[in-house]
């Protein structure tokens, strides 16, 4: 039996505020901890796994312990930055079978908005110590501009076009439309993705995520603990993580590390692509999505512009119903780790609790993806497919 066949997703609870000016990042994590408990029947006395990454204030769950008044008998701070949380689902899964706790609690929270945090068009301020600084540093390397590199490779090598990578963000507004707490609620037409300012040739504005404050967080357990909660099991039925890097300088930045991460998950899951139902995507960039569905197997390597173009995204009317919340295009995007409100959604749609608009129907299996750092750079990947019991 697989090690993540011993543990279930009991709690899911996203923060519904996206702009928190009077809150602090300590707060919004016992916050989210609060909804999270709530949202599965346990109190804070039952949990005894802590999991949390670089979004956490002080020193990660040293401070966060404290601030939670908790007594773990495991704690974990993977930093994978968008695909820290989805790792830590599996880690909490893996401790769980080891024997290392029963109950554990990931949670995650963020002010990019309000600390003015320009995520994406910003060179990011980085530790001279890392090896990769001194080198790309001056040269200005900001998300933007080095995910629209991966953009014009991908359209020099394959032909993608900046209308079919608009239909990503079309799918993303027509589920945000039904979700209340959704930054932006607009329906999009391709058109008025085309007609939004240049960031970075050729990605325009709204071929960015949005940028909020908030948070989220999920208890992972025991499968005979979900199953006395008197709530839909969800089991962790595959997992895979990776880091992809330059190699020396033999880069392709065509693909990610979702190419490995989601091959270990299958892989340990028996399933393949064709399976899955629901797939949360994690969405920096609309580049970002192609990408990774290709490197999923979604769709042949080249042949994600035809794939997510005429609305194949969109729930009810495409074969892949993705981001029905709305996702980091619409929906939020609290920290540089927003790979937790992937699996969240994943989650309401295997419970079916989605928006009656976007849910899927009978929706069984669900793939969550996440990415972070810079698919021109190094980035980590993680892969997680869920399954409702």
């Amino acid at each position: 039996m697989s090690i993540h066949d011993c543990a279930c997703i009991v709690g899911a609870y996203e923060h519904p505020l996206r702009r928190a000016p009077h809150h602090s990042v300590a707060q919004l994590h016992g916050e989210v901890a609060k909804g999270v408990l709530a949202d599965a029947g346990l109190n804070k006395d039952d949990i005894d796994g802590y999991f949390c990454s670089g979004d956490a204030p002080g020193m990660g769950p040293t401070s966060m312990v404290e601030y939670l008044n908790l007594r773990p008998r495991h704690v974990d701070s993977t930093d994978l930055g968008g695909a820290s949380y989805l790792s830590l689902v599996s880690h909490a899964a893996q401790a769980i079978a080891a024997g290392k706790c029963n109950v554990a609690l990931i949670t995650l929270a963020g002010r990019p908005y309000s600390e003015g945090v320009a995520t994406g068009t910003t060179p990011r301020v980085r530790d001279p110590s890392q090896p990769d600084f001194q080198w790309e540093y001056p040269y200005g390397i900001a998300n933007a501009n080095g995910y629209a590199m991966c953009a014009q490779r991908h359209m020099h090598q394959y032909g993608t076009t900046s209308a079919q990578l608009a239909w990503i963000k079309v799918a993303a507004s027509h589920h945000a439309q039904h979700n209340p707490h959704a930054l932006l609620r607009q329906v999009l037409t391709v058109e008025d993705v085309l007609a939004s300012p240049m960031v970075a040739d050729p990605l325009h504005r709204l071929d960015c995520c949005v940028v909020t404050d908030g948070g989220g967080a999920l208890i992972v357990a025991r499968p005979e603990i979900a199953r006395s909660l008197r709530r839909p099991v969800v089991r962790i039925r595959g997992a895979g993580e990776t880091v992809k890097h330059q190699s020396g300088g033999t880069f392709d930045l065509t693909h990610s590390g979702a190419r490995l991460s989601g091959a270990q998950a299958f892989a340990q899951a028996k399933l393949t692509p064709a399976d899955i139902q629901y797939a949360s995507i994690y969405d920096s960039f609309t580049i970002t999505v192609l990408i990774q569905l290709e490197d999923l197997g979604f769709c042949a390597p080249g042949q994600g512009g035809a794939f997510v173009a005429d609305g194949n995204l969109i729930s009810g009317v495409g074969k892949l119903p993705f981001n029905t919340d709305g996702g980091g295009l619409c929906n939020n995007h609290p920290a540089n780790r927003g790979g937790m409100t992937k699996v969240i959604e994943a989650v309401r749609q295997l419970r079916g609790e989605a928006h009656p608009a976007v849910q899927v129907p009978n929706c069984s299996l669900a793939l969550a993806q996440g990415t972070g750092g810079m698919l021109a750079t190094r980035h980590g990947s993680a892969t997680l497919i869920l399954e409702r019991e």
